[in-house]
């Protein structure tokens, strides 16, 4: 019952109460630490076949590998896709092998859909999919995958700045997540919101998450999660520099976050324009506008281009730091740009 609930929930609601930080950090506890629930059976509705579960896994996964400028176009699709197979979990009949695919199918696809709002600004929306997906792995019994869904929850309130929400959910994530790359992942999100906290005192907790992060890296191989496959050096680079960056060691947090921006692959602009966009903070705290301003104007016509508000959102941000520069070569142009 409860994951239908939180399933239909997801799909069918657009205006959600804000799930607080109490209620995500008992839900990870939970999470943390009970049995994997057993795949229920449907023992009526229409049955399932092997070939119709196969064309949502392959057309969900063709989907997930657009290029970034197509994929603005495709949550209709998911949300149709995430549709689809929420009615033939409630209401289908199937083997218990396909039913693990089933729910498998949509912890992903829930996934999918709430990144998708979390980057349009729809955090309600975003988080309730997020809570369906983490039902969908839990039923699954796939610990790697449920671990990723509460690192995205943890990722949503670090955003929102609950940064001690966060870190409580990156605890319960870390518990029971196995795959090195899932661990590296988790570790620099555990690292970036402690901090961000800002109390110096954690410096040394942050020291440790980022040498963790790397050594699970290195630890990494070729079989990971489809939701973590993409973690790199990159990534290692640029979310090292940005916790150097709070703890105030400015310009080794520079040389990370530029150099982690080069090695990314062409085939992630969206991650690029967020990249972009540390990359003209770091210079503004080194009080380097011109080069923070060519930063951050690329970000933001690459978000234009793409179709991503979060990548616009993080630059308008940084707009009140540029004021005290507003002569200052690229600045204008910046100003300019974001008026329009």
């Amino acid at each position: 019952p409860a994951l239908r609930e939180a399933q239909r929930t997801a799909m069918e609601r657009r205006t959600f109460l804000t799930i607080s930080g109490a209620a995500l950090s008992a839900l990870a506890a939970d999470w943390a630490g009970g049995p994997a629930d057993a795949l229920a059976q449907a023992h009526d509705g229409k049955p399932i076949g092997e070939d119709l579960v196969a064309f949502l896994e392959n057309s969900t996964r063709h989907l997930a590998g657009l290029s970034t400028e197509q994929r603005q176009h495709t949550p209709a699709l998911l949300d149709a896709h995430l549709a689809t197979v929420t009615e033939l979990l409630e209401e289908g009949r199937c083997t218990p092998a396909l039913g693990l695919r089933l729910h498998t199918l949509a912890a992903f696809l829930s996934q999918t859909v709430a990144w998708h709002a979390f980057d349009l600004g729809r955090h309600t929306h975003a988080s309730q999919s997020w809570v369906a997906g983490l039902h969908n792995a839990h039923a699954a019994g796939d610990h790697d995958m449920g671990a990723g869904l509460l690192g995205d929850l943890a990722y949503q309130a670090a955003w929102r700045r609950d940064h001690t929400t966060a870190a409580s959910i990156l605890g319960h994530a870390l518990a029971r997540a196995q795959n090195p790359a899932a661990r590296c992942l988790l570790q620099l999100r555990l690292a970036r919101t402690l901090a961000a906290r800002g109390d110096r005192s954690e410096r040394r907790a942050v020291l440790r998450a980022l040498a963790a992060a790397e050594k699970h890296l290195n630890d990494a191989g070729t079989e990971r999660p489809a939701w973590c496959a993409w973690v790199g050096a990159a990534d290692l680079a640029v979310d090292s520099g940005q916790a150097l960056l709070d703890l105030g060691d400015t310009a080794r947090a520079h040389q990370l976050i530029t150099e982690g921006e080069r090695l990314l692959p062409t085939a992630r602009d969206k991650t690029r324009g967020v990249f972009l966009a540390y990359r003209a903070a770091s210079y503004l705290d080194l009080k380097e506008p011109e080069p923070a301003a060519a930063a951050a104007t690329q970000s933001l016509l690459l978000a234009h281009r793409i179709g991503a508000p979060r990548c616009v959102q993080l630059v308008d941000d940084l707009l009140p730091r540029f004021q005290p520069y507003a002569r200052a070569q690229g600045v204008p142009e910046l100003l300019q740009l974001t008026a329009a």
